[in-house]
């Protein structure tokens, strides 16, 4: 028989927390916010070639412009 390593209430805590934080919009944009800038920079430092890097430079360009507008 396996035993769990997190107790019976620490994952009842887990659920109920991710059920408030889903339910709040805010948290979950800024969930998914720091989500895609994890990815971005996992790709970039792991696995990014030199033509993607290429890519991302002028696609970084493009968005600092028309933030700046």
């Amino acid at each position: 028989m396996s035993e769990l390593k997190t107790s019976e209430a620490q994952l009842r805590a887990n659920r109920e927390y991710r059920k408030r934080v889903n339910e709040d919009e805010g948290k979950k944009a800024h969930r998914n916010y720091l989500s895609g800038k994890r990815a971005a920079r996992s790709f970039i430092n792991n696995k990014a070639t030199k033509a993607d890097l290429e890519e991302l430079e002028q696609l970084i360009e493009e968005r600092k412009k028309a933030l700046s507008n």
